[in-house]
């Protein structure tokens, strides 16, 4: 599970993966509630679009924002199911949120440690993600939230190595790049396909951050 990521600051990799500009972001370490940079795809107008996203999803019928505070991650196995998140799959909602690195708490020393996770090859990582769209009652304000999917992560290698020993073991979904276009093209069907541990690219501990 993440509550925590760095959104991505290389302008020069959003630009040649997906020929979009990162849109300029004073908050780099993301938070629930927090805003991170997503890609996203109209399936009316087939145009692929980028702009900051609120960490946390907020359903259309949502009484306030601070229902984000707790569906920052969504089960690929129920997310057809849930109230939060049904809508946003079955529309087809399927995002790439942007990040540097994730981080995730490893128990091998007894105690929670805080550690990095970053793509092996040292360039950012696109997260398998949901997003909806919430109406402030208020102001009228339109605000774009989002989800990272998360799966089962016993039989990774890094990732399976995270959280207490007795806890189930979950991971984010980051895509290898070949997959990039299939997740925001997908349907629910193929979106299930591709929520596995061999669309990850390679990971690894880049430090660890000290004990939480």
């Amino acid at each position: 599970m993440c509550v925590q990521y760095l959104s991505t600051v290389s302008i020069d990799w959003v630009k040649s993966h997906f020929d979009l500009d990162l849109p300029i972001s004073s908050t780099h370490d993301v938070f629930p509630t927090y805003p991170g940079p997503i890609v996203l795809k109209s399936h009316n107008t087939q145009r692929t679009a980028i702009g900051l996203a609120r960490f946390g999803l907020i359903p259309s019928w949502a009484k306030d924002e601070d229902f984000g505070r707790k569906t920052y991650n969504a089960r690929s196995e129920t997310v057809s199911e849930k109230p939060s998140y049904r809508q946003a799959w079955s529309k087809r909602h399927y995002a790439l949120a942007l990040a540097d690195a994730f981080y995730e708490p490893c128990y091998e020393s007894g105690k929670a440690v805080r550690s990095k996770i970053v793509q092996a090859n040292g360039e950012p990582m696109a997260i398998a993600s949901i997003w909806d769209t919430w109406t402030e009652p208020e102001t009228g304000e339109l605000i774009v939230s989002f989800s990272m999917l998360t799966i089962a992560a016993e039989h990774h290698p890094i990732l399976s190595r995270c959280h207490k020993p007795e806890d189930e073991k979950r991971t984010v979904v980051p895509l290898h790049p070949k997959l990039f276009d299939a997740w925001l093209n997908a349907t629910p069907e193929t979106a299930r396909e591709i929520l596995s541990l061999n669309s990850m690219p390679e990971l690894y501990f880049a430090e660890t951050a000290g004990q939480i």
